[in-house]
């Protein structure tokens, strides 16, 4: 017989070799410290300092001096949604993601809400990070090579992929240099911007309220603030990072909370700095946009094009680095979508709200499925919009301020409910509330000033999600209450025992195996066809299960531990079984992220040790097939079924039509 594939092959080559959920050590190696959790998650909201500060600054039209309100009302969102979704972190210390609060709090209808507008925005933050990190990149080049944008924009994505098939800390770790390098060249030169125009601040203050009281005397109190706001809600992105901690608490080091919390401290404060430094730096520079340039590389152009040492000008250089660092930041900024996108699909599978193969984890213990399903969609979506940053702007960010404030929505009716019990109840409940009214207030005023514009896309294909999602959930109930009404009818059924004596234990006797996942209806009702079908044949059993390590199981050894406990009850109840019956019993087990290797690996075994074996595994059958209906499940029965009859060995399906 032949030995197990070897796992060596292309694939091994390009994603690497599989990672051992048993060793003690993988939870430590895979998660991140709150420095990489910093590089991995904050990009998304620090890399929108690249185009969200250019979009608000340039929506303010001829109002530019209404930049200082936008850079401070800026910089105190920033920091006021931080400290509400710190106290999300302590409250969902195992991930407190807009799905989970939604759900728990709200309900499952906000939670399905929720994560159908998470995951779609993580799609259009891997599609606008790349279509605005080319943008970033193009701007030193000559313009007749722009042709390349959107195929460049496309190969980036597919390097994302790879690097994230490859595991969370080795997708993150070769992004460091260029985190660094864009933090340190940005906060120099907003650092240079502002003390170099120093003493134009007093100018620019005074300015400032001069233009505020014009604009007040012409379009009114009501018009400033319209324009002010379209202003905000344009440079939105800007906030979108901040939901990627508590989402991605499952990746962080231990102890998991104090790690999140540092990591958004992190992120706050270089937010903050970043996006409100770069809007001051535009007003006290005078920068206005030039046809070929985004706005940063004006500003950066115009504050160095004096740099030069011994006649040798270095301004050119330096914006070239800068420039470079920030296409660079964008390609990592959409590393959160890669993060975080799947994670949401995997705690939304696990519902039954998505196809449950978002669940699983590859044998390098990634959401594979999940990176494919986000990749692919940013891929979608960029070609859709020719990877237009304007268009991509508008369809941005209003899905992430509908969870943002359904997440807020959700604590402050927690802090109410259990204003009795909590000590500093008040205190929480402002600062969500807060929370609230910012989130809230961004999402009133995208939806008004954006819509029309082309934010009514991203609504459409939100809601055909959330409807998706509920065709899903009914498919899932229909299984779940068949597979319930077999359990009722055949597990807690006393059989009688067998008046003939187990014979004694032969190994070359007949015997059949019986794959089996958890001790349920459909495995006792499978085993109970064995001998009427073949009556009289069969005088030994041997049970195989393999336990299926997902994400849900994913998070530290106790939990491996507490699989295998449940796997091997599982078994001896079923050894106990058809020991009453006058069988001989025996059981084989494994741990695996794919059950069919394992599967494979555990018959095979059985086969060398049990020469006349004959393999048995049941199969649900619907009563309404069809291709949608098979792609919700994993297939796992035609697939352990093909790779067994190549081996030459019997294999027996035996079909099980679900009652409903």
């Amino acid at each position: 017989m032949r030995d197990a594939p070897s796992r060596w092959n292309l694939r091994t080559l390009l994603i690497g070799r599989p990672k051992d959920f048993r060793d003690p050590g993988v939870f430590h190696r895979v998660s991140l410290v709150a420095f990489l959790a910093w590089v991995g998650l904050g990009a998304d909201g620090l890399s929108s300092s690249c185009y969200g500060p250019e979009e608000a600054f340039l929506a303010l039209g001829g109002h530019h001096y209404l930049a200082l309100f936008l850079a401070a009302l800026i910089a105190t969102t920033v920091l006021v949604i931080s400290a509400s979704y710190s106290q999300i972190i302590e409250l969902f210390p195992t991930g407190g993601g807009g799905y989970l609060v939604a759900s728990k709090l709200l309900g499952r209808v906000a939670g399905v809400v929720s994560g159908c507008a998470l995951i779609i925005d993580y799609v259009l933050t891997i599609a606008i990070s790349m279509a605005s990190g080319v943008d970033a990149f193009f701007s030193f080049l000559p313009a007749d090579w722009a042709i390349g944008k959107l195929w460049m924009a496309a190969a980036a994505v597919l390097l994302l992929i790879a690097l994230n098939l490859r595991g969370v800390r080795e997708s993150v770790l070769p992004l460091v240099p260029v985190f660094l390098t864009f933090v340190l060249s940005h906060a120099a030169m907003i650092a240079y911007a502002v003390l170099a125009n120093a003493k134009h601040v007093p100018d620019v203050v005074a300015a400032t309220g001069a233009e505020t009281a014009r604009s007040i005397a012409e379009i009114g109190v009501f018009g400033t603030i319209v324009i002010l706001l379209r202003a905000f809600t344009l440079g939105g992105g800007t906030f979108t990072g901040i939901e990627a901690v508590s989402n991605g608490l499952s990746i962080l080091r231990e102890p998991r909370v104090e790690t999140a919390r540092q990591t958004m401290r992190y992120m706050a404060v270089s937010l903050a700095f970043t996006a409100s430094g770069l809007l001051v730096a535009y007003l006290l520079a005078n920068v206005r946009r030039e046809p070929g340039l985004t706005l940063n590389a004006s500003l950066f152009y115009s504050l160095t094009s004096g740099w030069e040492l011994e006649g040798v000008g270095l301004g050119g250089a330096v914006v070239v680095v800068t420039l470079v660092s920030e296409a660079a930041l964008l390609f990592v900024a959409a590393q959160a979508g890669f993060l975080d996108g799947p994670r949401v699909l995997a705690n939304m599978a696990v519902d039954f709200w998505v196809p449950t193969r978002f669940v699983h984890l590859s044998d390098r213990l990634v959401t594979q499925d999940g990176v494919l399903m986000m990749g692919a969609s940013a891929l979608v979506i960029l070609f859709f919009t020719g990877g237009d940053v304007r268009t991509l702007v508008v369809l941005y960010a209003v899905n992430v301020f509908l969870t943002f404030s359904l997440s807020q929505f959700g604590m402050v009716i927690h802090w109410w409910k259990v204003r009795r019990a909590e000590r500093g109840w008040v205190r929480k409940l402002v600062v969500n509330g807060v929370g609230l009214f910012f989130t809230g207030l961004i999402l009133v005023a995208m939806l008004a000033l954006k819509f029309t514009a082309g934010a009514w896309v991203t609504v459409v294909i939100t809601g055909a999600a959330i409807v998706l999602c509920f065709v899903v959930h009914r498919h899932y109930d229909i299984v779940r209450a068949a597979v319930r009404h077999l359990d009722d009818m055949l597990i807690n059924v006393a059989f009688p025992p067998d008046v003939r004596p187990a014979a004694e234990f032969d190994r070359n006797a007949p015997t059949a195996v019986l794959m089996v996942n958890g001790f349920t209806g459909i495995g006792v009702h499978s085993l109970l066809s064995i001998p009427r079908v073949f009556p009289q044949y069969f005088g030994n059993i041997v049970f195989v299960e393999v336990g299926i390590v997902d994400s849900s199981r994913f998070k530290g050894r106790d939990e491996i531990g507490n699989l295998e406990i449940a796997v091997k009850e599982d078994l001896e109840e079923y050894v106990k079984f058809v020991e009453n019956m006058g069988f001989n019993a025996e059981y084989r087990y494994g741990l695996a992220t794919d059950p069919v290797p394992e599967l494979e690996r555990l018959c095979c075994e059985v086969a060398a040790e049990f020469p006349r074996a004959t393999f048995f595994a049941a199969r649900l059958i619907l009563r309404r097939e069809s291709f949608f209906t098979r792609f919700l499940h994993n297939q796992t029965v035609a697939k352990i079924e093909e790779l067994l009859q190549r081996r030459g060995l019997h294999t027996v399906v035996l079909p099980l039509v679900a009652p409903a």
